[in-house]
């Protein structure tokens, strides 16, 4: 017997009509034809559910890279670079070690975000100079604004100190973190004179932003509120001070001419 392989018929063949005839089988056949562009595809319908999702998604992405970034940060600052790896800081923020590297990366870089987000204090991409308690230090006379500027540097120092000293550490044995370290010090160097301007409402000169720079380096914080066994309230009116005293001519007494 021979076996039929023809394909099978099509519906239209099916139900086939005389010309000028009203097919009502074209449509119990053919669903489609009534479709009015409102009815989305299977494949319309997984975007949306995605599109739905994704807000969620995002949300716990964002929450388990601030997970990791706060506990690394508390880790490099009491272990230091040395005493910390991606495994410690797995179990603090109670992740996987993969988390960690998919939601921030190596350990060197979990290092530069916990600092960028450090300094900030908070991962918005937004430059210190840029937010409000920067632009603060222009209001007020000068003690008013060395008041705040105080406020600010011993913020920012307190987040910052402890992971300085691990990038410190690291940086004698990663270049890469080396690098991070120098471009950290040039970069509160300019934030620093940014903020000198703000303060003494004047052109500074780069003696005095550099005098400045010095003072308010986290080195410098560590000396005093570590060694000296300062409090930071101590520490905030000696930094006014030093500042109103630096910033508080209108002519330049640094010296330049001398160099």
């Amino acid at each position: 017997m021979k076996v039929n392989d023809d394909p099978e018929p099509s519906a239209s063949v099916l139900h086939a009509t005389v010309p000028g005839s009203f097919n009502l089988n074209m449509f119990v056949m053919n669903p489609s034809a009534f479709h009015d562009g409102r009815v989305s595809s299977p494949a319309t319908r997984a975007a949306a559910r995605r599109e739905y999702h994704s807000p969620l998604r995002r949300s716990q992405a964002e929450q388990t890279r601030a997970a990791v970034l706060d506990a690394a940060t508390r880790l490099f600052s009491e272990h230091g670079w040395a005493g910390t790896g991606v495994r410690d800081i797995a179990a603090e923020a109670g992740v996987s070690v993969e988390t960690v590297y998919a939601a921030v990366g190596t350990k060197a870089q979990v290092l530069k975000q916990a600092l960028d987000v450090a300094i900030v204090g908070d991962d918005e991409p937004v430059d210190l100079t840029a937010r409000p308690e920067f632009q603060t230090m222009s209001a007020g006379d000068l003690r008013a604004r060395t008041a705040a500027a105080a406020d600010l540097s011993a913020t920012v120092n307190e987040r910052t100190v402890g992971l300085l000293r691990a990038l410190r550490e690291a940086a004698a044995r990663e270049p890469a973190l080396a690098a991070r370290l120098e471009e950290a010090r040039s970069g509160h160097r300019a934030t620093v004179r940014a903020g000198a301007t703000l303060i003494a409402g004047r052109a500074v000169d780069g003696t005095e932003a550099d005098g400045l720079w010095a003072v308010l380096s986290p080195e410098m914080f560590e000396l005093l509120t570590g060694s000296a066994g300062w409090s930071m309230r101590q520490y905030r009116r000696w930094l006014a001070g030093a500042m109103e005293s630096l910033l508080g001519t209108t002519t330049s007494t640094s010296g330049e001419a001398d160099r």
